[in-house]
């Protein structure tokens, strides 16, 4: 495997579409959960897990470890990502606090299960941070929305 890893580009673009166009739509999404240190926590997360879906860092990437592996990582994440779109689709005709949590494990069970497979160092690293941020966030952001329901 090369420096670049068009699967990993592919993975990061569609897990991407749905959060863009809940941007544009939702408005009035509001974030009341400030804790500076999570945040920052998930903001490296967040981007270096996409960045080390895409590209691969010599020394600190050791590539597929098992026969198939390559095979196993496009399948798993291709039904990760389908799944995470599906559930994308229930959100956006109803916002609960176990769909948004739902939406906050699946990519982060993505970077993680990618990372493993590829023996990716730094993309098991930012993926623990982000899976740590993203859904503690997730879950101070939409609790309110279970009382509500």
């Amino acid at each position: 495997m090369s420096w670049f890893n068009i699967y990993g580009l592919i993975t990061v673009i569609v897990i991407l579409v749905p959060n863009i166009i809940f941007a544009i739509k939702v408005k009035d999404f509001n974030n009341v959960y400030h804790n500076r240190l999570i945040e920052i926590i998930e903001q490296i997360g967040r981007f270096g897990s996409m960045l080390f879906m895409i590209i691969n860092i010599p020394y600190l990437f050791y590539g597929y470890w098992f026969i198939h592996a390559e095979i196993i990582y496009i399948v798993s994440t291709s039904v990760l990502t389908l799944i995470y779109c599906i559930f994308w689709i229930f959100y956006f005709k109803k916002r609960t606090l176990n769909l948004a949590l739902v939406l906050a494990v699946i990519p982060t069970l993505i970077f993680f299960n990618c990372g493993i497979l590829s023996l990716h160092i730094l993309l098991l690293v930012t993926s623990v941070l982000f899976g740590v941020g993203h859904i503690t966030i997730t879950y101070y952001n939409n609790k309110k929305i279970s009382k509500e329901n």
